[in-house]
């Protein structure tokens, strides 16, 4: 599918985005493990999300929708009653579903194999089967086990003390998960935060753990927990798109309800701010796991910066937007340390530059990320979006902000993480 995106004169518009994807798998995964009934409100319905769900209704989930898709009702099975899978779980384009997943299955008495399509099946995988091996998990997979598709002998697990190489949310979750069916204590540290939504619904849960800085230790052979009610705020990271559309379209004003403030995700509101963004949070009074508000944003002069380090894993995936936002700011803005980019759906390093220097734009790739000078005029053209749901977004604020409009190839793949999309773009632009 191919879509043409015009550039945006002014956009003053309120708006709300679909539920946090990542909450969205971990809490279904979660009522799965559940003992009796639980409802998630704001369930994101992108099709990261019905993998993982498919994913357990093979396993023996009952789930239904009701009020349309925002609010799920689901049947839990237990802590060990997961159903043996009579054919291959499709993860789809999931790598949340396919590592999280692991962790899980590594518990059950159960065997199991899992294929995702032909993008993820070329994501690396061992760093999430490296330490559940040292669990005594039993994993195939192709290279051993570098690539799904993934086979698990479920069996008894002892607990680990993990230190993480690279900080990473889906492989602290992966063995946070296996840790509940081990035997001991099993312990996570990561040298700096990654994202801590499993844990947060760990403690919502009540499921025993301990958080001291950036280690966090679960007890495992818990007997169960009961099912659970949960409403998931806005996803930032759909959010972010219409939050840099703001900043840089003339004239704007945007305000976005109810969104996810997770402080390991609002690394991109803090980029922000730090490049002159004009931004307003309101915070939210509700009780939940995580904490959310609204969002104003205005149009903004916006100026370069370095990001760096520990602010990295905090808007990994807001990177490649960030690269938009840059040909519009004054300066140099460099990325380092972001060398995860070239592990995504696609090497996201590459098809940036690639799509920016498409559209007039040129871009310093480094081994570990970018260096842009601004501003510079995006003039427009035609780029594809090489099956990335991020790129394809990022190149859709890309054509809002450009003299002559983007037309983009391959448009249909952001359903994967943000479904409706193009029609919350188009009511909020007039595109």
């Amino acid at each position: 599918m191919e879509i043409f995106i015009a550039p945006a004169k002014s956009i003053k518009r309120r708006l709300r985005v679909p539920g946090d994807k990542s909450i969205t798998h971990r809490a279904l995964m979660l009522a799965t493990m559940a003992e009796g009934e639980s409802t998630i409100t704001g369930f994101c319905p992108c099709a990261d999300c019905y993998s993982t769900l498919a994913c357990l209704q093979i396993m023996g989930l009952r789930a239904s929708l009701r009020n349309g898709q925002e609010t799920m009702h689901l049947s839990g099975m237990g802590m060990r009653n997961f159903s043996e899978p009579d054919c291959i779980l499709p993860v789809g384009n999931s790598g949340t579903t396919i590592r999280l997943l692991s962790g899980i299955l590594a518990g059950q008495n159960i065997f199991a194999v899992m294929n995702g399509d032909q993008s993820l099946n070329r994501r690396p995988m061992l760093r999430v089967v490296e330490p559940l091996r040292h669990m005594g998990a039993l994993i195939f997979g192709r290279e051993n086990g570098a690539l799904p598709p993934i086979a698990i002998q479920g069996r008894k697990l002892t607990g680990i003390e993990y230190h993480t190489p690279v900080p990473s949310a889906q492989v602290k979750s992966a063995i946070l998960f296996a840790g509940l069916y081990a035997k001991g204590t099993t312990v996570v540290v990561e040298t700096s935060a990654s994202r801590d939504h499993t844990e947060n619904l760990f403690s919502y849960l009540e499921i025993p753990m301990i958080r001291i800085g950036h280690r966090v230790e679960v007890e495992g052979d818990i007997d169960g927990f009961p099912g659970f009610n949960l409403e998931i705020p806005g996803d930032i990271s759909s959010a972010a798109y219409f939050i840099a559309a703001g900043a840089m379209t003339p004239d704007s004003r945007i305000e976005i309800e109810k969104v996810g403030l997770n402080h390991t995700r609002t690394g991109f509101l803090d980029v922000l701010v730090r490049m002159g963004a004009d931004i307003t949070i309101t915070p939210s009074d509700e009780e939940g796991p995580e904490p959310s508000g609204n969002i104003l944003i205005r149009t903004s002069k916006l100026h370069g910066i370095d990001i760096e380090g520990e602010q990295v894993p905090r808007l990994i995936d807001e990177l490649p937007l960030l690269a938009v936002i840059a040909t519009q700011a004054e300066g140099v803005t460099r990325v380092t340390g972001a060398g995860e980019l070239r592990f995504k759906e696609t090497d996201r390093i590459f098809a940036i530059a690639e799509c920016l220097s498409d559209l007039g734009v040129t871009v310093n790739v480094l081994d570990d990320g970018f260096e842009i000078e601004g501003p510079v005029p995006i003039k427009g053209g035609r780029v594809r979006s090489y099956g990335d749901h991020r790129i394809a977004m990022s190149m859709a604020v890309a054509g809002m902000i450009s003299k002559d409009g983007v037309m983009l190839e391959d448009a249909e793949c952001v359903e994967v993480s943000f479904p409706g999309f193009w029609e919350i773009l188009g009511g909020a632009c007039g595109l």
